[in-house]
């Protein structure tokens, strides 16, 4: 994959989370902000827990920092996977949310 279609699809998963999160609000009490800088997101959960969300443009890679851990991931067959254990991005994503949250919360991919 070349740098321009990683950042192209990299872009695209940092967008739909942002929307994600917006429809979430809208459906949910789940109150969750989101605060993007270049090529990182921050969400914030009411009890001030965060995930971030970030680029790793030399690696080709997306990471995720949630209180449950860290985890990288890369594109894969279509779908941004854990380098290490194969989980989906989204999959972690809407664990990850639902812990922070305290409530089920449904992250899909755009």
């Amino acid at each position: 994959m070349t740098d321009l279609e990683y950042l192209d699809r990299a872009e695209a998963l940092l967008s739909a989370v942002e929307a994600q999160c917006d429809r979430l609000n809208e459906r949910t009490d789940a109150d969750i902000d989101n605060q993007r800088v270049g090529g990182m997101i921050t969400l914030v959960f009411p009890d001030r827990s965060q995930i971030v969300i970030n680029l790793q443009k030399p690696l080709h890679e997306v990471w995720l920092a949630a209180r449950s851990g860290g985890y990288h991931y890369r594109l894969a067959d279509g779908a941004w996977r854990d380098t290490k254990t194969g989980e989906e991005f989204f999959e972690r994503l809407s664990q990850s949310a639902s812990e922070h949250a305290g409530m089920a919360l449904r992250f899909d991919p755009a």
